[in-house]
């Protein structure tokens, strides 16, 4: 059973396909931007300009050749290294744009604060209020910065959804809230402000909602968000209560896996009681201390009962679930970045056959580019490098104790 004790504005009559890594997601992604007529909102972390990254910026400057109302808002560290020329190229274009907590410059980079660390994680794109995107891609060309074993880069392995029905409507609702939230920060946009306020009436008219479609065969979902105000633990706490139901079989893939204790208990009880967990993770270090404190908590993974398997043919940037019939798909990892500090958005999606497909393309992953995690394998690991995950292990708890969580980890 899904979510029962968790609150959730399910709708039905959703159309959803899943998109498997950016091969699928960005043509996908240009195409609805090509065919945009009134609106493009686009939300990533990470805007880099790659092949992929100049791809979109071309759609997105055809879209406002054609007076499609263009808005993104990327994150001030993800997208640090090239925030300020994709900034100079959506102003070229006349589109408007958010750079969401940009980082400070000078000796300000070296002073410690917190909020820092609270990022635009989620990877949201919406088109005419009609089409929405969620899931884990940024906006990065699937081969840039991938390992390559001399046969050639893999891509990395991840997951998005497109969407179409009344779930776009919150989809919408909340990048409009985030937009209007980061106008209350700027200092340089006031005027804009004022003339929106003399034409209050036309604003308004223009902000009456369009009822959505409902598709007859169409799926039931509920879009998740994570943010510091109303919905500190919305995305856990439905994982807390499908595992706690959950009856046959619960399969995670997650890039970074380092969850709060109770999140662990509860898997742990899944697998004592005959469900089948299963747990794909990173097979190489993308970010060494993730990769190496997830590895510290193998052992006790193990003897809990839970099936291990590490995917070896690239990186592993999924954040993706299936638990029984229901389906999570999005941007939030499980580690403390995710679940007590950035802004996420997943979709949870309850139905059989959609549960089914993507436990097929994992499926194939595992049999094809991962290796299962055995007692044995952790043993041949050797003593330096399980020192090295121990060490790994503690620090990021240190990290955790920051935020005033330590007690959950």
């Amino acid at each position: 059973m899904a979510s029962k004790d968790v609150r959730l504005k399910w709708h039905d009559g959703n159309q959803i396909d899943l998109l498997h890594n950016g091969k699928e997601f960005f043509p996908a992604l240009c195409e609805a931007i090509a065919a945009a007529r009134v609106s493009v909102h686009l939300e990533t972390y990470i805007f880099n300009l790659d092949r992929t990254g100049r791809q979109v910026l071309d759609h997105l400057r055809q879209a406002c050749e054609r007076g499609v109302k263009v808005r993104v808002v990327i994150d001030g560290f993800g997208s640090q290294d090239h925030a300020r020329d994709i900034t100079r190229q959506l102003a070229d274009m006349g589109a408007q744009f958010r750079v969401y907590r940009p980082e400070p410059s000078g000796l300000q980079t070296i002073r410690f604060n917190l909020r820092r660390l609270r990022r635009l994680h989620r990877k949201v794109t919406t088109v005419d209020n009609a089409l929405a995107f969620v899931g884990g891609i940024n906006i990065l060309d699937d081969y840039v910065d991938v390992p390559d074993d001399g046969q050639g880069p893999r891509p990395r392995f991840d997951f998005a959804v497109s969407l179409k029905g009344p779930i776009v409507d919150d989809v919408s609702r909340a990048q409009r809230s985030l937009w209007l939230r980061m106008a209350w920060r700027r200092r340089d946009d006031w005027e804009a402000f004022y003339q929106r306020l003399k034409n209050v009436r036309q604003w308004m008219q223009s902000r009456r909602k369009i009822r959505q479609p409902e598709f007859d065969t169409g799926l039931r979902a509920a879009l998740l968000l994570r943010d510091n105000i109303r919905f500190r633990q919305s995305i856990e706490n439905v994982y807390l209560t499908a595992v706690r139901h959950a009856e046959k079989e619960i399969l995670i893939a997650n890039a970074y896996f380092f969850p709060r204790r109770r999140l662990l208990k509860v898997l742990e009880q899944a697998a004592q009681r005959g469900v089948r967990v299963r747990l794909l993770l990173q097979g190489r270090s993308e970010y060494a201390m993730q990769y190496r404190a997830c590895r510290y908590m193998y052992g006790k993974l193990l003897d809990d009962g839970i099936e291990l398997y590490e995917y070896m043919a690239s990186y592993l940037h999924a954040k993706v679930a299936v638990l029984d019939d229901c389906t999570m798909v999005g941007s939030s990892n499980l580690d403390p970045f995710s679940l007590l500090l950035a802004r996420e958005a997943n979709v949870y999606v309850r139905d059989a056959d959609f549960a089914l497909e993507l436990t097929n393309a994992l499926e194939i992953e595992i049999q094809a580019n991962a290796q299962r995690v055995t007692g044995q394998s952790l043993e041949q690991r050797g003593l330096l490098g399980r020192w090295i995950d121990a060490c790994s292990y503690f620090l990021l708890r240190f990290g955790v104790a920051l935020t005033g969580k330590s007690s959950e980890y």
